[in-house]
């Protein structure tokens, strides 16, 4: 019995080795020069990306995408090659897939969104952008958030879902921006003469543009319940928008209280009024 059980087995073993043998090392030899031919993909799309100067982010996670699709078909079709059913490992596949979506829907918004920051370049990293109620300097796009950080030093992290889906402020994407700043005088004060003084203050200041479509403007803006609203429009480039911002307020208080002009602040009388017998 062993002996017939032991050339029954032998010979079972040399049929299946004929039969599946070349398969198998038909599966081997494609695998290898699948892998290989998918790296030379990978690194021509790589090298594509980079000369039509896609986000190194987007670029990262492109070819990582292609790459890791590609491997998985490649598998695929070797594991059927060599006899393996592959139907139902798909299907087991899809609804795996299905499972994690459902339970990943806000990391898939971030990640969609992302994908759409990084595409389509609302912004990039070294803007200063409002969003969500925060303002600061981008430093870093990654795939599921955007990493803030403001001008007092604090960072701050917001999804790429909200930024994606929401009103983003991109504040100096243009070379210029133009300063407003309102400045209250008093009903006693000329305001001619603070017009004068303010458009003085402004053709003085170095960092004001004073090209032909971006002349300094100085407005009446309103009529306050203890002030006159002076409106000072002042085209600046981006980076001395802050500067000129601040220094502004400066150079305005030296003028005004040298030419004597008020600068108004709430007040209230307080009337005492004295009672006989109390």
């Amino acid at each position: 019995m062993d002996e017939i059980s032991i050339e029954a087995i032998y010979t079972q073993a040399i049929e299946m080795l004929m039969l599946y043998g070349p398969k198998f090392l038909l599966a081997i030899f494609v695998l290898i020069i699948g892998w290989w031919f998918i790296g030379r993909i990978a690194n021509m799309a790589e090298k594509s990306m980079a000369r039509v100067k896609f986000e190194a982010g987007l670029t990262h996670f492109l070819v990582s995408f292609i790459s890791v699709i590609l491997k998985v078909l490649l598998l695929i079709s070797v594991a059927s090659m060599i006899g393996i059913e592959t139907t139902s490992f798909i299907a087991m596949l899809g609804a795996a897939g299905l499972a994690v979506g459902m339970a990943l829907q806000g990391s898939l918004a971030n990640f969609a969104g992302g994908v759409l920051i990084l595409f389509f370049k609302p912004f990039k990293v070294g803007d200063v952008i409002e969003a969500q109620g925060h303002m600061g300097k981008v430093v870093e796009i990654q795939i599921f958030v955007t990493v803030l950080l403001t001008y007092d030093n604090e960072k701050i992290i917001i999804p790429n879902g909200a930024l994606s889906n929401g009103c983003v402020k991109n504040k100096f994407a243009e070379p210029t921006r133009r300063v407003d700043i309102e400045f209250g005088i008093s009903y006693g004060d000329d305001v001619i003469r603070a017009r004068e003084v303010l458009m003085s203050v402004l053709n003085d200041y170095d960092l004001v543009l004073k090209e032909e479509n971006k002349q300094p403007v100085v407005h009446v803006s309103q009529h306050g319940d203890s002030h006159i609203g002076m409106l000072v429009w002042a085209w600046v480039d981006s980076d001395n928008f802050w500067p000129v911002y601040f220094g502004l307020y400066e150079r305005v208080k030296i003028a005004f209280d040298k030419e004597n002009i008020t600068i108004p602040f709430p007040q209230r009388d307080v009337h005492i009024h004295q009672f006989p017998g109390k």
